[in-house]
This record gives structure tokens, C-alpha cells and sequence, in this order.
């Protein structure tokens, strides 16, 4: 079944779609704590992480750090089959912080065990641009022969006024030489996109979106990425966004609802949506409220793309 066809059924080429697609049935993704930090944590770029970082470094659903890997994975398999009815095919997800930032060996240690695993049959790991040195390209490269590996890049944002203000720590260039050495040994690039920065335009958060949709797999630019996470800002309780909470105002259901329709509409039929939105710990979540509730957001999205495509169909 080809993607457009996906396309056709979905509105958008959805993760499910894609492994539907790819592995004959849904998986799902079992989120897998490394053990490791942040450039942005561990004083080499700062000590504060990014703004809107929880003290989980974005893995907050994580296993514990205590346990190995592959007690973790067995662990994350047996919660998600005691919740759903699914199969035995599952992605080993390194999420918390930075998870090529640690001892080449460590890394080989751990990815290897992660991706050898009888039921896991791709490897997903979340990172940073400046931190693909060679070394690890090579590492990637390598696993990759054995069973698909993704790398998600954080990018949330092209432009350097919202990237400075969340602490990135990186220029726009070092994502694209990221994305170009991905490129070349042939690993998945998914990248993050946060909408809703505080004091970034409706038009600026297109723009991010647009860039990346320049980067289609099949299009002339010679830097492709696979997939895209649109993600809604959070702002959780303990980290330095809150104390900006009062000097900006949080998209509302309505609005993030349009701009995540006007994003999928920028967006080639190639391009992968992994996520179209996004639920932060209840426990810490201060802003907005509404983003508590994922499938009430996921229902209105869907009804709303449904309404629009019937408007349309109408039209014609």
C-alpha cells in the first residue's frame, strides 16, 4: 500500500501509516532511559538545560535509569501489552537527554544490546546536532545495517531570536550538517518542532514548518529529512519557563488546532508526521490545561481535518 494512499485515508502521512506501511502491522515505541546528560546540563554549554526542559530532560515517560536495557525493554513491552491489544514488534527509543552524548563504547554497549533484541525491530534515538561526531556517524552507520535506526533532532525552532531565548546552544548551520552526515550513511532524520515559543509570530512558526518541508526525501534540496514531531510548548512546573508563564500567553485549543492543520498542509506527501501533538506530565503540567487531555486534543484535530476536507471536496 502506498503512502499516498495513507495520504488519501489519513489527510496526512501519518506515523501509523508509516509502520503499518513498513512492518505489516502497528508498533509501538518503548521509551528507554540511557543514563546520560545534556551539553546544555553539564556545564560544557550551560548548567540550566533548555527552558523548557523538566528535570527528566524530556523523559518524563521513560523506564528507570536503574534498570539495563534489556530489562527495560522486556519491562516497557510487557506495560504496553497489559494496556493494548498489540504484537511483538516494538522500537527502542533512547529519550531522555542526549543520548549520543556519552563514551563511544558506552553507546555501542547499549545500542547494541537495544537493537538485538527478538522484538525490537528499529532504533530510535533522540540527540542533539553538535553531538554526531564521527565516531558515532560510524556507530549509526553500523547498526543501521543490522535494523533501521532514526535519529530525532530537537530543532524546534529555525529562527536564532527564539533559539537563544530557549537555550538551544546551536546555530541553524550545525542542524543542517547534522541532517547532510545523517544523510549520507542513510539514517532516518525525524526532527522536533516546538509550536507556541513564547513571543514567536503565528508566521514565524510556519516559516520553521516550511523550511522543513523543503527537505522532502523525493525534492531537490540535498538535505532530506524522513519524519517531523509537531510538538505544543508545555510549561511545566520547575523549569525556567515558568517564571515567564505571566509574559506570554499559551496557544488555546482553537488556535493550536488551525495551526497545526496549516502546518500538515505544508507538508509533502513524503514526510512523516510522528506526532501532531504532544502530552507533558499532569503531575507538573501548569500551561495550557486543555493539553491534559491528549485525546481530547488528537479527536479535534482529526474532526477538524475532516471538516475541512469535506468543505473543500464541496468546493471543487
Amino acid at each position: 500500500m502506498s503512502n499516498r494512499r495513507f495520504w488519501k485515508e489519513k489527510r496526512y502521512y501519518s506515523l501509523d501509516a508509516y509502520l503499518q506501511e513498513t512492518f505489516g502491522e502497528k508498533v509501538y515505541k518503548v521509551s528507554l532511559n540511557g543514563g546520560m546528560t545534556c551539553p546544555n546540563r553539564d556545564g560544557t554549554l550551560d548548567t540550566r538545560g533548555c527552558i523548557f526542559c523538566s528535570a527528566g530532560g524530556s523523559g518524563d515517560f521513560a523506564a528507570p535509569l536503574c534498570e539495563n536495557v534489556t530489562t527495560q525493554i522486556d519491562r516497557g513491552i510487557a506495560g504496553i501489552q497489559k494496556a493494548k491489544k498489540v504484537g511483538d514488534k516494538f522500537i527502542a527509543y533512547f529519550q531522555s537527554y542526549t543520548n549520543t552524548y556519552a563514551d563511544i563504547e558506552y553507546l555501542r554497549k547499549l545500542f547494541t544490546e537495544a537493537i538485538h533484541h527478538p522484538k525490537i525491530v528499529a532504533l530510535s534515538v533522540g540527540t542533539r546536532p553538535d553531538c554526531l561526531g564521527e565516531d558515532v556517524l560510524k556507530l549509526l552507520e553500523e547498526l543501521n545495517q543490522i535494523k533501521p535506526v532514526w535519529v530525532e533532532l530537537g530543532l524546534q525552532t529555525i529562527h536564532e531570536r527564539s533559539a537563544a531565548f530557549i537555550r538551544r546552544g546551536y546555530e541553524l548551520s550545525v542542524f543542517e550538517k547534522a541532517v547532510k552526515n545523517l544523510n549520507k550513511i542513510n539514517v532516518q532524520v525525524i526532527v522536533h518542532v516546538i509550536l507556541g515559543l513564547p513571543f514567536e509570530s503565528k508566521r514565524e512558526m510556519l516559516e520553521t514548518v516550511e523550511y522543513l518541508s523543503d527537505m522532502s526525501p523525493s525534492g531537490s534540496n540535498p538535505l532530506a529529512i524522513h519524519g517531523i514531531k509537531l510538538q505544543l510548548l508545555h510549561v511545566l512546573r520547575g523549569t525556567d519557563l515558568e517564571r515567564y508563564l505571566p509574559y506570554f500567553k499559551t496557544l488555546s485549543l482553537e488556535e493550536y488546532v488551525q495551526l497545526v492543520i496549516e502546518c500538515l498542509e505544508r507538508l509533502p506527501q513524503d514526510i512523516v508526521v510522528h506526532r501532531v501533538t504532544g502530552d507533558g506530565p499532569k503531575r507538573l503540567l501548569l500551561a495550557p490545561m486543555w493539553s491534559a487531555s491528549k485525546k481530547t486534543a488528537m479527536n479535534t484535530i482529526n474532526r477538524q481535518l475532516k471538516i475541512k476536507d469535506s468543505w473543500q471536496g464541496k468546493q471543487r
